[in-house]
């Protein structure tokens, strides 16, 4: 039962939607602005409307599987399905294995775990993002930290280890962002 939960996780997440609504909106998005799938890119190669909706069906593939583990699984399998969730998301089997950098499907995935350290990681996001304008520096901060929140604030053995793999599968996917930055070549992100 486990294991076909955790098949099941890894299946939902890999879905693409923000290749899915680029493509209804007639848009290929992963030849488009950054190529990426997430919902940045959608906002800046589609728009605002489509890119808040690839977020939160983004961040549902994360939430739904954790919070339902949860009811019905120990820690430990939480912790799993909680990790698959964003791998899923990041290295899509639709997509050859490729796929979002984990942003969204992250933050489903720690309001499922523990709402106050999600609360507190979307604060400390948007306070980078509008302090900067760099979309993957307040990404790459707020993940990191989310682990060292999640130690002191849960005290749940399963759950940090969850939140550090998830943390590093981020940071990872955001490592052309970080190589840019350092040349001085990262774009900001365009908000009015």
């Amino acid at each position: 039962m486990e294991l076909l939960f955790i098949l099941l996780t890894y299946f939902v997440a890999s879905i693409p939607f923000g290749f899915i609504v680029g493509k209804l909106s007639g848009k290929d998005i992963t030849k488009e602005g950054s190529g990426n799938i997430g919902a940045t890119n959608v906002v800046r190669t589609i728009g605002k409307k489509a890119g808040i909706f690839v977020l939160l069906l983004d961040a549902l593939k994360g939430f739904i599987p954790v919070y339902i583990s949860k009811i019905y699984f120990d820690d430990l399998i939480v912790a799993v399905v909680a990790v698959v969730a964003v791998f899923g998301h990041c290295y899509s089997i639709f997509m050859k294995f490729k796929g979002g950098k984990g942003v969204a499907t992250g933050i489903g995935v720690l309001i499922a775990l523990s709402p106050k350290v999600a609360l507190i990681t979307i604060t400390l996001w948007l306070g980078i993002f509008l302090t900067t304008g760099y979309v993957f520096l307040a990404s790459v901060i707020s993940a990191f930290l989310s682990w060292i929140m999640m130690t002191y604030i849960e005290s749940n053995y399963y759950y940090t280890i969850a939140a550090l793999i998830s943390s590093m599968i981020i940071v990872y996917k955001h490592s052309s962002n970080i190589e840019r930055f350092l040349k001085g070549t990262e774009s900001r992100f365009i908000y009015k």
